[in-house]
C-alpha cells in the first residue's frame, strides 16, 4: 500500500509539536495563601528526613536554606515541594511520539524525550530557577538525563526486537558499536554527574543537534548522495519490494551475513553487498556513547549518520542497527547514573514507558511506508528546530518556544 501523503504529514506534525506545545506543567504558586490554605499546607508539611535518596535530601535542604524551596508546597517532580506537576495524559502521548520517532529512524528518541522533559513539561525552567551551580539545579538536570535514557532504552529494546523479526538489523555491526559504547557509557556519568548545570547542558545539547542537522542536510545533496550508491540502490530495491509484497515481508528484504572475520564483515541486503572493518564501529561506538551519556540521550542521532555515511547503510537498516547499539549503551549508562545516586521519578517514567511501548511497536511497521529520503528529511527538520532553540536558550537566554 502506497501512502504518498504520509511523509509530509509526519513532517508537519513534527513542526507543529515543536513550535506550538507549551510547558505542560503546573508549578506551585509561591504567592501568599489564604489562612485556611496556609493551615492545610502546614498540616501536610514535607518531612525531609523521610527522603531516602541522600543526594535528593541534600539538594532539598540546600534549596530550603537558600530560601528557594517551601516545604509546605504541594509535591511535584521527584516528590519535591513546589516542583512542576506534569500533565500525565500529555506525558503518555508524548512518549508514544518519542517511541515512534526513535523506532522509525533509529534516532532522536533521546532528543525528543529531552524536549518533553525540558520544555513541554517545564522541568528545564524549574532546574534553572535554582541558579547555576546549585545542588538542586544539577540534581534535576541529571534526573532529566537519566529519565531520557530510560525512555530510549525501552524503545531501543522493543524496536530492536521488532527489526530483528523483520530481518533488518546488521547484528555484527550492532555488536561492534555496542562493544565500543560500553566504556564511554561508564566513564561519562562517573565524570560528569553532579557537575553539569542546566544552562550548560542545554547549550551543548543544542550545538550537537544543530551540527548534526547541518551534516544531514549536506547528506541529502546530489554530491553527497552520489557517494552513497550502495545505500541508494538498497533503499530503492527495498521500497520496490515492499510495494510488490504489500504487508508481507519478502525473503529478499532480510539481511544476509556472508562472512565474518576479525578484519572484515560482509553482508547483503536486497541484492546489494556491503562490508566493514569491525574496528571502525567499535571506535565510533565509544565516541558516540561518550557524547550521548553527557547529553543524556541515546546516541542514535550520531549513530545514524555513522551508519548511513561510513558504512553506507540505507535508513531501513540504519534504524534497527542503531537501536540495537543504543540499547547496549543505555543499559550501561542508566546503571551507572542510578548506582551513583541520581533519582528517577517513577510515577512519570512508568507512564511514559507505557507510551514508549506503543510507539516503539508501531514505528518499525509504519517506517516501510516512508521513502528513505523522507525519513532523512524528517530527521533534519527536527534537528534544526531543536538545535537552534537550545543553542539560543543555553548561551543567549533566548528561545523559539
Amino acid at each position: 500500500m502506497n501512502i504518498p501523503w504520509f511523509p509530509k504529514l509526519l513532517v508537519l506534525l513534527a513542526m507543529a509539536l515543536m513550535l506550538q506545545l507549551k510547558p505542560a506543567c503546573v508549578q506551585a504558586d509561591p504567592a501568599p495563601q489564604t489562612p485556611a490554605a496556609q493551615g492545610a499546607a502546614q498540616t501536610a508539611n514535607f518531612d525531609v528526613q523521610a527522603v531516602t535518596n541522600d543526594r535528593l535530601k541534600k539538594a532539598i535542604l540546600s534549596a530550603q536554606s537558600d530560601g528557594k524551596l517551601d516545604l509546605a508546597a504541594a509535591q511535584g517532580f521527584l516528590g519535591i515541594p513546589g516542583a512542576p506537576q506534569v500533565n500525565m495524559l500529555l506525558a503518555f502521548f508524548w512518549a508514544v511520539w518519542v517511541g515512534w520517532i526513535f523506532s522509525s529512524v533509529g534516532a532522536f528518541g533521546g532528543v525528543m524525550a529531552s524536549v518533553g522533559h525540558i520544555s513541554v513539561f517545564g522541568l528545564g525552567d524549574y532546574a534553572a530557577s535554582f541558579g547555576k551551580g546549585m545542588p538542586m539545579n544539577k540534581l534535576v538536570t541529571d534526573s532529566i538525563r537519566v529519565s531520557n535514557q530510560w525512555l530510549v532504552g525501552t524503545s531501543s529494546l522493543i524496536s530492536s526486537f521488532k527489526y530483528w523479526t523483520l530481518g533488518r538489523i546488521v547484528l555484527p555491526l550492532g555488536i561492534a558499536l555496542g562493544a565500543g559504547s560500553l566504556v564511554g557509557s561508564i566513564l561519562t556519568p562517573i565524570l560528569t554527574q553532579g557537575k553539569i548545570s542546566f544552562r550548560d547542558y542545554v547549550g551543548y545539547f543544542g550545538i550537537f543537534v544543530l551540527g548534526l542537522g547541518c551534516y544531514l542536510l549536506y547528506g541529502t545533496t546530489e554530491r553527497a548522495r552520489a557517494k552513497k550508491q550502495k545505500s541508494t540502490l538498497a533503499a530503492k530495491a527495498f521500497e520496490e519490494a515492499s510495494k510488490a509484497h504489500g504487508a508481507s515481508e519478502s525473503k529478499g528484504t532480510r539481511v544476509a551475513i556472508k562472512k565474518i572475520s576479525l578484519g572484515r564483515v560482509e553482508f547483503s541486503f536486497c541484492g546489494v553487498d556491503f562490508a566493514f572493518n569491525p574496528l571502525v564501529p567499535i571506535i565510533a561506538g565509544f565516541i558516540v556513547a561518550t557524547v550521548a551519556s553527557f547529553l543524556g540521550v541515546g546516541g542514535g542521532f550520531l549513530l545514524v549518520p555513522v551508519l548511513t555515511g561510513i558504512t553506507q547503510l540505507p535508513m531501513y537498516l540504519a534504524a534497527g542497527t542503531s537501536a540495537f547499539a543504543v540499547f547496549v549503551g543505555m543499559v550501561t549508562s542508566i546503571t551507572t547514573f542510578m548506582t551513583s545516586g541520581t533519582p528517577v521519578y517513577w510515577p512519570l517514567i512508568g507512564l511514559e514507558l507505557c507510551g514508549i511501548v506503543v510507539g516503539s511497536w508501531i514505528g518499525p511497521i509504519t517506517s516501510r511506508f516512508l521513502p528513505d529520503i523522507w525519513l532523512k528529511r524528517l530527521f533534519i527538520v527536527i534537528a534544526f528546530i531543536v538545535g537552534i532553540n537550545y543553542v539560543l536558550r543555553g548561551f543567549f537566554g533566548m528561545r523559539l518556544w
